[in-house]
């Protein structure tokens, strides 16, 4: 047998690492191309993580029979440059892609079904083709690489070992330097770009012409380098701030008098701002009804307040405006987030003091102190997450809050006519709390829960309410609406903890029941409405 050179045994390697490390990288990006559409829940990680498993499987059968048959080790590395130009091309097409795959859902699959079908169908309309592609390299590899018959399987166990460490350092590059830092758009050409190389390299040591992939990494290195602008929601126009951080997909938009966040493009908005201060209707302007269910209260009343899940602060600016004497700890586990709502939504520093932590870890740090009202309002996507549903935070949230406090919830998805995310909440708030009352909001799949050991929170509340609000004061109709619309949760056996805590699972069933409930109005909206009427409908 012939003993491979040196530099053809580092070829082999490098190219494994890189095609390793490129499969995470794009994996992750997917995530991320999805999440703005379809969130980038539990549910939709799975289906990415299982087709893109089911795509590398045919390629590695693939690969390992088209290398028995064509004998060639250069094919290869042409599948490898076709995979780099389709990834090259994601950044350019794949919301076009999305978005014409959501039209098309809309009419013609169930709405219980939209979400799951749609990540699916994404995945592998932009995604299959590359990771099949990139699925060839291993059997390739081993199967026309390996020349020195007598070490092969040390080359071999080298070749896989060079694709398993490539695949950690690509699950960590993207995540925490890559998209943060230069976008996911980015992050597609940056990994494109290094197959290209590998290809150029291969064919550089065999001494081949390699015009294709000198021209095609040159151009790549020209989109790394230039501004690269790729708004997910490319139909708006009235967009202030479009980006990604470590945990979001982050869009700013302005109308005339509101900002608007959203971490999503296809359900909705997470927080409106008032540009003149007034009242927006959210969930939040309700939450301020707090400290009337307290035995004594006044606008006047100092009141120490904790905030897990900051948001943009509209809450917190507003529990400034109304209760002037009140001092407000935020907790955002998402900085860029926190960085938004003082540059786009008027956060000022007297409003909130914000710490930058996991809303459960920071409740066991020493900045953790003693609170008149907790409002937990932590989301991930479509629901909360799972660590901050359970008894055990909620007992830990207890510890935090000074006799006759109130907790606050914000729970959204409301189920309607089965048990989910809001019936399974109250549950478990209520093994840990004696009094719970819960007020469904209207126009939105709001609820809101009122919590405290006190045993009289409504008769505080009728008194407080009546005695220091006038009729014409800003908060007096979310005061009456509370007031008509209050009811007592009674002990429920739907209890969360940390062992089993299925919220994204239930938040997902109320998802797809809501879908199914709008679709048949999206539907009959369509008629004649081009791509972006559509995609203004979603997102209102």
């Amino acid at each position: 047998m012939i003993l491979m050179n040196k530099p053809n045994n580092l070829i082999l390697y490098v190219t494994s690492f890189l095609s390793g490390m490129t499969v995470m990288a794009v994996e992750l990006a997917c995530s991320r191309l999805l999440a703005p559409y379809f969130s980038s829940s539990q549910i939709v990680w799975t289906i990415i993580i299982g087709l893109i498993m089911i795509s590398m499987s045919i390629g590695n059968m693939l690969g390992g029979r088209l290398a028995d048959k064509h004998k060639s080790l250069s094919r290869l590395y042409f599948y490898i440059w076709i995979a780099s130009l389709w990834i090259a091309a994601i950044p350019f097409v794949g919301k076009y892609l999305i978005s014409g795959i959501i039209g098309l859902l809309l009419l013609f699959v169930p709405g219980s079904q939209f979400v799951v079908a749609g990540s699916a169908l994404s995945c592998l309309v932009i995604f299959a083709l590359p990771m099949a592609l990139l699925g060839m390299v291993s059997p390739y590899l081993v199967r026309l690489g390996i020349y020195d018959m007598e070490n092969s399987g040390k080359i071999a166990g080298k070749i896989y070992a060079m694709g398993t460490i490539g695949s950690i350092i690509g699950t960590f590059i993207p995540t925490f330097l890559t998209i943060p830092l230069i976008g996911t758009g980015k992050t597609f050409f940056l990994f494109a770009f290094l197959l290209n190389v590998v290809c150029a390299l291969y064919l550089i040591f065999h001494k081949k012409r390699n015009i294709k992939n000198v021209v095609t990494s040159i151009l790549l290195l020209v989109f790394l380098l230039m501004p690269f602008q790729d708004s997910f929601a490319y139909w708006k126009s009235n967009i202030v701030y479009e980006g990604e951080s470590l945990y979001n997909y982050l869009q700013v938009s302005e109308t005339k008098d509101s900002v608007i966040l959203s971490t999503n493009v296809a359900f909705g908005v997470q927080s409106i701002y008032k540009k003149d201060g007034s009242l927006s209707g959210y969930y939040y302007e309700y939450a301020l009804m707090a400290p009337f269910f307290m035995d004594e209260t006044s606008f006047d009343k100092d009141l120490d307040v904790l905030v897990l899940g900051l948001g943009t602060g509209t809450y917190s600016k507003q529990l400034k405006k109304y209760f002037p004497n009140s001092s407000c700890d935020s907790v955002e586990i998402d900085e860029k987030i926190a960085w938004l709502a003082g540059e786009y939504f008027n956060l000022k520093e007297d409003e909130a003091t914000i710490y930058i932590n996991d809303g459960r870890s920071f409740l066991e740090t020493e900045n953790a102190g003693l609170y008149d009202i907790i409002l937990a309002d932590a989301y991930q996507d479509i629901t909360v997450p799972f660590h901050m549903s359970t008894v055990e935070f909620f007992q830990s949230v207890k510890k935090h809050l000074k006799p006759g406090g109130i907790l606050i919830v914000n729970i959204n998805m409301r189920s309607g006519d089965f048990e989910g995310v809001p019936e399974y909440l109250a549950g478990t708030v209520k093994s840990c709390f004696n009094s719970v009352y819960r007020v469904d909001l209207t126009n939105v799949t709001n609820s809101v829960l009122f919590v405290s050991d006190i045993p009289n929170m409504l008769e505080n509340y009728e008194k407080n309410t009546r005695t220091t609000m006038s009729e014409d004061h800003d908060l007096y109709s979310i005061s009456r609406y509370v007031g008509n619309n209050i009811s007592e949760v009674e002990d429920l056996d739907l209890i969360l903890t940390d062992d089993l805590a299925p919220v994204e699972i239930l938040g997902q069933k109320s998802l797809n029941k809501i879908v199914e409930q709008e679709l048949e109005y999206y539907r009959s909206n369509l008629k004649g409405k081009g791509l972006k009427d559509i995609m203004d409908m979603l997102s209102q």
